[in-house]
């Protein structure tokens, strides 16, 4: 996502599984940035989101790449095996 001279990477997500659990968004950047934020996703039937912290743009949107990764609440986070990996499609000016 990207806004005048911020970045920033969001997820949308459904928890209807009834358990809790853990979405990690990660944007990337050009030279090497990264931001990335936890959040944890209740069980739920309601649409909600998680996203990254708004940062100022480096380059054009074209240079960022966004991954976000859900696993499971429960337990230490490096134990979690991840269910879902999803990246981002490339800016509309990158394709062609």
């Amino acid at each position: 996502m990207a806004d005048g001279h911020a970045t920033w990477a969001r997820s949308y997500y459904r928890n209807t599984t009834g358990d809790e659990l853990r979405s990690v968004p990660t944007l990337m950047g050009p030279g090497g940035r990264t931001v990335e934020t936890h959040c944890t996703v209740g069980s739920q039937d309601e649409p909600g989101d998680c996203e990254t912290p708004h940062r100022s743009s480096y380059g054009g949107p074209e240079e960022y790449v966004a991954v976000a990764g859900y696993a499971d609440g429960g337990g230490a986070a490096d134990d979690a095996p991840p269910l879902l990996r999803s990246g981002s499609d490339p800016a509309p000016s990158a394709v062609g």
